[in-house]
């Protein structure tokens, strides 16, 4: 059972922005995404370690911050799925408003965990 927002309805609670609490939540809303994320975690220290800055971090939480959100509300996740799906669609305009729709839906969720 979820919680309520003024987004709607959330599988789980915004995560913390630490690499732990949004592992936390990916384990619940996309369990399947986790290797991906252990992979873009490992590849994001060392790219820190390789250019002595925190930079690749924290492109990495807020970029696994911004997925959560969308997988964490079943609102976004349906429009970023039909998004994605229609975005090699045959019809131009289709197409097209796919790509506007999918670049909506990551501006709100990008809007939402910075706020």
């Amino acid at each position: 059972m979820g919680t309520r927002s003024e987004h709607g309805h959330e599988l789980v609670p915004r995560p913390g922005q630490t690499p732990d609490a949004l592992r936390a939540a990916l384990a619940v809303v996309a369990p399947r995404r986790l290797p991906e994320m252990r992979r873009t975690k490992d590849d994001a220290f060392a790219k820190a370690v390789e250019w002595r800055s925190l930079s690749p971090v924290r492109s990495w939480v807020l970029a696994w911050t911004r997925d959560i959100e969308i997988a964490r509300r079943p609102d976004l996740a349906a429009c970023h799925a039909r998004a994605r799906s229609n975005l090699e669609h045959e019809d131009a305009a289709t197409a097209r408003e796919a790509l506007r729709e999918l670049s909506a839906v990551l501006d709100e969720a990008m809007k939402a965990v910075r706020a």
